[in-house]
């Protein structure tokens, strides 16, 4: 409930209002769930932006520090977004991927909406990253079909290192529907995943207008380590 209330009753008029975003593309979205929203990611404000465009309900695989963060500041963290129904992933790799992966599948199949970063964080400088394949997995295991979806202007409305979000216009827009019922049955077979995957980048790339770099982009935690000389695993792929 607390999802609709601040959609349409609080925060959702007021971020309309001020920023007068630019939806395109809307026709492209089925009516209903469910199916993956596959959105390009460089601000902490997409999360807010993107579900105001869409009808259903959009659930995000969240990244688990949103629900664990101590104090206060955690305590109202935690009840905000358990109450906007986000659901909380452990980001580290390996088994927790694993566990990430198959969160998402069971949302889909509960025929939920369901939203993901492909690049796994936001883009450290604007330019879009290697998508991870996780979000072929899902789509090819559940059958349903992704949406590509370029948001333009929030990494200016928020830049990194500030806390308080310009007022600036921003735009959304929602390519055609990838349908990956020609890979059925082969979620497990890795050069499927990565040219699955591979296709839905290049459809987000297409709608941004981003330049494309083939690496995976490094969430603050990693850059901060390769900084030290080790590197931290990478999400939702392999």
């Amino acid at each position: 409930m607390l999802y609709w209330v601040l959609k349409y009753i609080f925060i959702g008029p007021i971020l309309k209002l001020l920023y007068r975003p630019k939806i395109k593309g809307r026709a492209n979205l089925p009516k209903s769930g469910p199916y993956i929203l596959a959105v390009n990611h460089n601000s902490f404000l997409d999360s807010f932006f993107v579900p105001l465009a869409v009808g259903p309900k959009v659930t995000y695989l969240a990244k688990d520090e949103y629900f664990v963060t101590p104090g206060i500041k955690g305590f109202f963290m935690k009840m905000f977004f358990s109450g906007v129904g986000q659901v909380p992933i452990n980001r580290a790799g390996g088994s927790a991927s694993e566990a990430a992966l198959k969160t998402g599948v069971r949302i889909l199949t509960e025929g939920n909406v369901l939203g993901i970063y492909p690049e796994g964080t936001r883009s450290p400088d604007g330019r879009l990253y290697r998508g991870h394949t996780g979000v072929a997995r899902m789509a090819i295991e559940t059958n349903v079909p992704v949406i590509p979806c370029g948001v333009k202007g929030t990494r200016e409305i928020q830049p990194p290192g500030t806390k308080i979000p310009r007022i600036k216009r921003y735009s959304i827009e929602f390519g055609e529907p990838i349908d990956f019922s020609r890979y059925e049955g082969q979620e497990s077979d890795r050069f499927v995943l990565r040219s699955a995957t591979d296709e839905i980048m290049y459809e987000i790339m297409q709608i941004s207008g981003q330049e494309y770099t083939d690496e995976y982009a490094k969430r603050p935690s990693q850059r901060a380590s390769s900084d030290d000389g080790t590197e931290a695993s990478s999400n939702l792929d392999k």
